[in-house]
């Protein structure tokens, strides 16, 4: 039995899932072509994305799964999990090899696992909605940095979009090195060649920076420290609700 690489996409996995049900094959572990680690004694079988044959699998998914669980796949992929693509595979596997449905077998521990995985990463992205902090640049771009848990940019851009359709916007993840950016017409992903900001933090240069950008840091701290009141400060739940890998970009916190 082979073990699979692809390229790491959404898409690639699910030419996977197509490719080995064509070719009859039952991988040992299916991997990115980034975290691959060699196998000794193992054949190796790499396969490329294929837009077709991933759309064909993904509209078999979108029929089989209950309307609550449409999602779930996706999901549960933006996880980056170590050994999620075998979870996802033996689940998909299972659902479209049985006559009934599946999807509420919690004694299967992929289906278990997959579900508190799905309920992970849409917390993830629910906290990105609400700790995303733009600086706002000299010829009028709103630069966000974000380093979150999961890979959720694509699960949480439509929020943005909606919300901020009046004004360009750039939000990036410094963890993955990609980013979304909208021109007030689309959205669309980008890669940075040059990064004009800090790679630690995000922070744009103070001569890069909107003149009164800094005025509005500050007064932003100003705002946040005299409305906290400081006798029923409480870090262990200011930490339960606001993780601190966030904390690095709130003005707020700094």
């Amino acid at each position: 039995m082979p073990f699979v690489v692809y390229d790491g996409s959404f898409e690639g996995f699910l030419t996977v899932i197509f490719e080995c049900y064509a070719r009859k094959i039952n991988p040992t572990d299916i991997c990115s072509g980034k975290a691959l680690q060699e196998y000794l004694f193992t054949e190796k079988l790499t396969i490329a994305r294929d837009e077709v044959k991933a759309g064909r699998v993904w509209k078999a998914l979108y029929t089989k799964l209950h309307s609550h669980n449409k999602h779930l796949p996706f999901y549960a992929f933006l996880s980056e999990n170590p050994g999620i693509e075998m979870k996802l595979y033996r689940f998909i596997r299972r659902m479209f090899d049985s006559d009934r449905s599946i999807e509420t077998d919690y004694g299967d521990p992929d289906v278990l696992g997959l579900r508190k995985i799905q309920r992970q990463v849409m917390q993830e992205a629910h906290r990105v909605h609400q700790f995303v902090r733009f600086q706002q640049t000299r010829d009028g771009l709103y630069f966000a940095p974000v380093e979150p848990a999961y890979n959720i940019l694509p699960l949480a851009v439509n929020h943005f979009r909606s919300r901020f359709s009046d004004q360009r916007w750039l939000i990036y993840d410094l963890k993955r090195d990609y980013g979304f950016f909208y021109d007030l017409q689309t959205v669309r992903e980008v890669v940075l060649a040059e990064k004009l900001f800090s790679a630690a933090d995000g922070k744009i240069p103070d001569q890069l920076a909107e003149a009164c950008e800094p005025v509005y840091r500050t007064l932003w701290k100003d705002y946040f420290d005299n409305i906290t009141i400081k006798e029923r400060k409480n870090l262990r739940m200011q930490r339960q609700h606001m993780p601190q890998r966030f904390w690095k970009f709130l003005p707020e916190k700094y």
